[in-house]
């Protein structure tokens, strides 16, 4: 069983920075593929950013150039730095992380981007 526990989120203004941390628990192995996801009211949860046990990385396209996720094994947390952030970032982040194809999740954390 795997525990995460996401932090970071917050109020900030538009073109501002966040950074989002995610520490896991349980039994954690260093070939899990990590992810962050987002939900905006009234719209389904997308992939955001993706890192695997290479640190290989794969963005939506959308925050491609604004957001950087990056993992920490020695402290099995996983990182996602966003900057240059829009309006229409706002949704709930949501920590992810894949072990041999079983997902388990974070509660979520709010981001909202607003002047």
């Amino acid at each position: 069983q795997v525990h995460l526990v996401e932090s970071g989120g917050g109020l900030v203004q538009p073109g501002g920075s966040l950074r989002l941390s995610c520490a896991a628990s349980g039994t954690i192995f260093s070939s899990d593929v990590l992810g962050w996801y987002r939900q905006a009211p009234g719209k389904e949860r997308e992939l955001v950013a993706r890192i695997d046990s290479r640190g290989r990385t794969n963005y939506l396209d959308s925050v491609k150039g604004r957001f950087i996720i990056s993992r920490d094994n020695a402290k099995n947390t996983v990182y996602l730095q966003m900057s240059s952030l829009k309006p229409e970032d706002t949704a709930v982040y949501y920590c992810n992380r894949n072990q041999f194809g079983s997902d388990y999740w974070g509660q979520g954390t709010q981001v909202t981007i607003s002047s």
